[in-house]
């Protein structure tokens, strides 16, 4: 096996960074495969289906490319990933812009996938410069951990804040149980909890 070039910290950070929002954007497009297969927002067309099962498949692939990516030290690059993740961000954004009536209620989603989904872009970008740019004759790049901690955290809390809001405006967001409820989700329209008891 070949050894890996040495990177410093900042490279380290935002590959870990390119990863939770990979994650994030995963979530949310699953979020949203939910949503399209299950809601009735576009009148259960087969364009919707379709719409369905392609971000399924997108938010799948993102999951896997970000675990491969923390695993194997090294972010998806080339021409034809970044023109999958152009694509996709601009089918967010376009449906950000054409959405009426009931599909409006996933703009928070959308947008929420085109936020991540542009992240991965800028750090798989700044990866890719640095690659280019590194000089391997020049000083042993230097990591600090506890550099490396912050940008974790950070990174993570960051790509949550972003992808929150999006899982919960997706369909399976609003029918999901309250935290520290237990059984059934409560029923749309039920404002009297306590008429069930006898």
């Amino acid at each position: 096996m070949a050894p890996v070039p040495a990177e410093g910290s900042a490279a380290i950070a935002v590959r870990l960074f390119a990863g939770f929002a990979g994650f994030g954007a995963g979530a949310v497009n699953l979020a949203l495969s939910s949503s399209l297969l299950v809601a009735p927002a576009g009148g259960g067309t087969p364009l919707q289906a379709a719409s369905g099962i392609l971000a399924g498949l997108w938010g799948t692939a993102l999951i896997l490319a970000a675990v491969l990516s923390l695993y194997r030290a090294r972010v998806p690059a080339g021409p034809g990933w970044f023109a999958l993740l152009a694509a996709a961000a601009g089918i967010h954004a376009a449906a950000l812009l054409l959405s009426r009536g009931p599909a409006s209620s996933l703009n928070i989603s959308h947008l929420a996938a085109l936020l991540l989904t542009l992240m991965i872009v800028a750090s798989t970008a700044w990866l890719g410069r640095q690659r280019t740019g590194h000089d391997d004759g020049g000083a042993p790049a230097v990591v600090r951990p506890g550099v490396l901690l912050l940008a974790a955290f950070g990174g993570a809390v960051l790509v949550a804040g972003i992808a929150t809001p999006g899982l919960a405006a997706s369909a399976a967001g609003q029918y999901a149980v309250p935290h520290g409820q237990h059984g059934e989700p409560a029923v749309p329209g039920d404002h009297n909890p306590g008429h069930h008891q006898q």
